[in-house]
């Protein structure tokens, strides 16, 4: 019989998994030896603030930078997923896996960033040319080349390995619902205003980064064995410091209209960001009556009211989901891990693993965030792109050059327009072309 060789991230978790007592049961963070579990300390300390200091300086870039670094980070995190089930694939002799499986990450993407795209900038997307006919057919060019994907698949069915091709045919496709589709929420949080995609991640981190310090100190209960090393005391204390950090933090992002306008130009950086043309009522303090228990202890600082903006309420919701739904995104790559007997999905960031094991919670926390926002905080008004879309796919041209004459005569009325330019963008200035077609 062959023997299999493992792979090197298989061979690190058969060495370097969880370490067990004499009895079998799992070293918990708080009772590991205290020079390693000091080590690991400052190696994730580090680590940590490295990244926190890249994120601030790519946030304060632009729009443009941030979404460029979630393209890149579902990327590299659907690059890792793959990976792991790519040596199954190759020892059954599977051919194209990896090339189908980066192909329908390309058309997912296509699909959707360019709904997205077309969403948020139809106003200069509708308006264009050569742009007008990706954008009104869309969905039809993307369905082609998703079909193309699978009649490649089917086509490339082998007797024999139909069970196996299969299983990886469905973890490709669960991996693009679980990175890509998510992916493309919180793109739409970013441009519906930074504070969207900033709040959520920050919720995240920091309860991340409380859940291992309360676990690193006083963690003695095992929560959940998919995650040997997560305690009831660090998943206790990672929730209360995340709703205190939360309220206090989303005030502050407040202070900046650069947080918390929607996106009108990608170009917007930090330094050059205007102020919001219309502010959400959500970010408007609101004064609230001092409970009646707490108000013996309020008149003793001559405290009647208190300024609450409604942001900051339904970050307590949004702090709840990030501490008790959450880490279940986690769990669940924990999960992952253990069916394939790997420790990590990599090694690309130094004490943390790779760039899945910690965007494992990011990804369902951005999609909450975003459902949350358009069902609760969201005010739905016209926009210009949106009526021109109307404009452009649901008038026939001759009225929407009447729709304009008509838009012009009335500037000309209120004297906004010299009446001048009824005649240079009257009749007499349609092309041969659109004469011949509109029988003028």
């Amino acid at each position: 019989m062959r023997n299999k060789r493992r792979s090197p991230t298989q061979v690190n978790a058969a060495s370097e998994g969880p370490k067990k007592d004499e009895k079998g049961s799992t070293v918990l963070l708080a009772d590991e030896p205290a020079k390693k579990k000091w080590r690991n300390w400052w190696l994730r300390t580090v680590t940590t603030f490295m990244m926190i200091g890249a994120f601030f300086t790519i946030l304060a870039s632009g729009h443009l930078w941030v979404i460029l670094m979630v393209i890149a980070i579902q990327t590299i995190v659907f690059g890792e997923v793959v990976l792991i089930a790519q040596g199954p694939a190759k020892e059954s002799q599977l051919r194209w896996y990896k090339t189908m499986s980066w192909y329908f990450f390309v058309v997912a993407m296509y699909f959707l960033h360019g709904e997205t795209v077309i969403y948020y900038f139809q106003q200069i997307i509708l308006v264009d040319a050569f742009l007008l006919p990706f954008a009104t057919h869309h969905r039809f060019i993307s369905f082609v080349l998703y079909v193309i994907g699978f009649v490649f698949f089917v086509a490339n069915l082998q007797k024999g390995l139909y069970k196996r091709q299969f299983a990886q045919f469905g973890w490709t496709h669960m991996a693009l619902i679980l990175i890509v589709v998510q992916s493309h929420f919180i793109v739409n949080n970013i441009l519906e205003g930074l504070i969207w995609f900033v709040l959520p991640v920050s919720l995240v981190i920091c309860n991340d980064i409380f859940a291992y310090v309360c676990g690193f100190f006083w963690g003695k209960t095992q929560l959940i064995q998919l995650s040997p090393k997560k305690t009831v005391e660090g998943f206790l204390g990672a929730w209360i410091c995340t709703l205190v950090f939360g309220f206090m933090w989303v005030w502050l992002l407040t202070r900046f209209d650069y947080m918390i306008c929607p996106v009108k130009d990608l170009a917007t950086t930090a330094w050059s960001a205007g102020v919001c043309d219309f502010k959400n009522p959500v970010f408007t303090s609101v004064a609230y009556e001092v409970p009646k228990f707490l108000r013996p202890a309020a008149s003793y600082f001559n405290i009647t009211k208190v300024w609450i903006a409604p942001i900051q309420l339904h970050t307590l919701i949004m702090g709840c989901f990030a501490s008790l739904i959450a880490p279940f995104g986690g769990f669940f790559a924990s999960g992952v891990k253990r069916a394939f007997n790997i420790k990590d999905f990599g090694q690309s960031i130094p004490g943390h693993g790779g760039m899945t094991d910690r965007m494992d919670c990011q990804f369902i926390m951005g999609l909450f965030a975003s459902i949350y926002y358009q069902s609760f905080i969201k005010i739905h008004n016209q926009s210009v792109g949106a009526i021109l879309a109307t404009i452009i796919g649901g008038l026939p041209l001759n009225d929407q050059l009447e729709l304009l004459e008509r838009q012009l005569t009335f500037f000309v009325n209120q004297g906004v327009l010299d009446p001048s330019v009824l005649e240079k963008c009257g009749a007499t200035a349609l092309t041969d072309g659109a004469r011949a077609i509109l029988g003028r």
